[in-house]
């Protein structure tokens, strides 16, 4: 319960014979962030690292304004590195649904998803078309296909036996795929620690400031060479008293 919640999401790319068993496994992280904290991105790691090394650092709450020396103020705050739970080995065991379809290559007539799922189901609901009474039906989103749910057994073989099939929707026909419906459960999952290499944790940030304030002098502070710090990709602040979380996806740059 103490580790950041891990989300993933799973591509799969089918190029030849030899590729069936890869996966490309994308992680999508999410990061508890405590109140009084920030998470800065620098652009290179090795200002990063600079960081985390001097650990403690002095940040002027001025934004640069001429002041005398005893009218300015400061806060002391520390640098962490930032290290999460990645996937390194990964078992998925897969079993084929015995009263689900999976129906593809739908056309597009320009309706709605919920008309279409009405199509669809009142066509696979008769018998004389090789179905049944449909007790669910969900459209994929993310790859525009849809999962038929049979009431019964043994409707769904036949249909996938068939492959493709002309479908009637409104005035026209259509063929479309008929797949197996999997479903997978993650039966081993190695995680290894990995620290973000271009990502620092600000620890021990007082609410002295508003939110816009401190994360502009927060940006001012750590983008000075001069301070050890480099230009800054993005920055993320939490006052104390609140939460946050931060979204970690792979870095392609």
């Amino acid at each position: 319960s103490a580790l950041p919640e891990k989300k993933m999401v799973f591509k799969g790319l089918t190029v030849n014979k030899e590729d069936m068993n890869t996966l490309m496994l994308t992680p999508l992280i999410h990061y508890p962030l405590p109140g009084g904290s920030a998470l800065i991105t620098f652009e290179e790691a090795k200002v990063a690292q600079r960081i985390i090394e001097a650990r403690e650092h002095t940040v002027e709450l001025s934004c640069g304004e001429e002041l005398e020396e005893l009218d300015r103020c400061r806060v002391r705050v520390q640098a962490v590195p930032v290290e999460i739970l990645l996937p390194s080995a990964l078992e998925v065991r897969l079993t084929q649904s015995s009263r689900s379809i999976l129906v593809s290559d739908l056309p597009n007539l320009g309706i709605s998803k919920e008309t279409l799922l009405d199509k669809l189901e009142l066509f696979f609901s008769k018998t004389k078309n090789g179905g049944s009474e449909v007790e669910s039906r969900e459209f994929l989103d993310d790859s525009g296909q849809v999962v038929l749910t049979f009431t019964q057994d043994g409707v769904a073989e036949p249909l996938i036996e068939r492959g493709r099939i002309q479908v009637l929707v409104g005035k026209g026909k259509y063929e479309v795929k008929i797949s197996p419906c999997m479903s997978g459960d993650i039966a081993d999952l190695q995680l290894q620690p990995s620290r973000c290499p271009r990502t620092v944790l600000i620890l021990g940030i007082p609410d002295v400031l508003s939110e816009e304030s401190m994360r502009d002098a927060l940006e001012i502070h750590f983008q000075k060479a001069s301070r050890g710090g480099g230009e800054v990709d993005a920055l993320a602040y939490v006052p104390a008293g609140r939460t946050g979380m931060a979204v970690f996806v792979e870095d392609t740059g």
